[in-house]
């Protein structure tokens, strides 16, 4: 895919990284020289302009482009601006970083459907962590609901899934297991390899050392890592 992000500030490298090692191209774009000289040797291209500035946009490949992210972090006002010039380009899907409710009241009333909030979802994400515990990933799903892997706890060793009766007695469901295999390909002591079984059913059998994928409110969730 090919990805024009404007603001080069902490976020906007870190993506531009990131969807770069993901095997995008990428090109970041910033007016500040100093930004776009810590770029110029790890992504596709790197533009120093003005975003405000319609016409300097002509330098860039945005009739190629599948996606504009803007991830302007300073001035609410430039992002807004920025994002107004893309939404010209009727064929771009565009990602746009707010600052405030009121950018956001902004940026839904110019049709914006992908709003970003890089400070309020890792600070999100840090609240979980701590919440889960024991979870070793989650994904959020709204503000109460979430999606965790968890280590399956050892009461649950050799017992069926329908006799755990998850979701009359935790309020949680199992979407599936995560489970070590033998890999006899790999000689040597560590030779298993970590595999997703596929769909459970009720006769599905837990053994020690699964990672359970479960979906629940986060109370239910944040209850259920407790169980020994």
């Amino acid at each position: 895919m090919k990805i024009i992000i404007i603001g080069l500030g902490n976020f906007g490298r870190s993506l531009a990284l990131n969807l770069t090692d993901n095997g995008h191209e990428v090109f970041g774009v910033d007016h500040k020289m100093e930004k776009v000289d810590l770029l110029k040797d790890h992504i596709a291209n790197v533009v120093c302009m003005d975003a405000n500035n319609e016409s300097a946009y002509k330098i860039l490949p945005i009739q190629q482009a599948d996606l504009g992210i803007v991830a302007i972090g300073e001035n609410e006002g430039s992002s807004i601006v920025t994002t107004a010039i893309l939404k010209k380009y009727k064929h771009l899907r565009i990602i746009s970083r707010s600052l405030s409710k009121i950018h956001d009241t902004i940026l839904e009333a110019m049709g914006i459907n992908n709003i970003i909030h890089p400070e309020k979802d890792a600070a999100f994400r840090l609240t979980k962590q701590i919440s889960f515990n024991y979870a070793l990933d989650y994904f959020r799903v709204d503000n109460k609901h979430s999606i965790a892997e968890v280590f399956s706890p050892y009461s649950f060793n050799e017992k069926k899934v329908k006799s755990l009766r998850l979701i009359q007695k935790y309020s949680v469901s199992l979407i599936t297991v995560i489970r070590d295999f033998k890999n006899t390909i790999i000689s040597s002591k560590k030779n298993y390899e970590r595999k997703v079984i596929g769909l459970v059913t009720g006769d599905t059998i837990l053994q020690k050392g699964d990672i359970l994928t479960l979906f629940g409110s986060n109370k239910s969730i944040m209850n259920f890592v407790k169980i020994k």
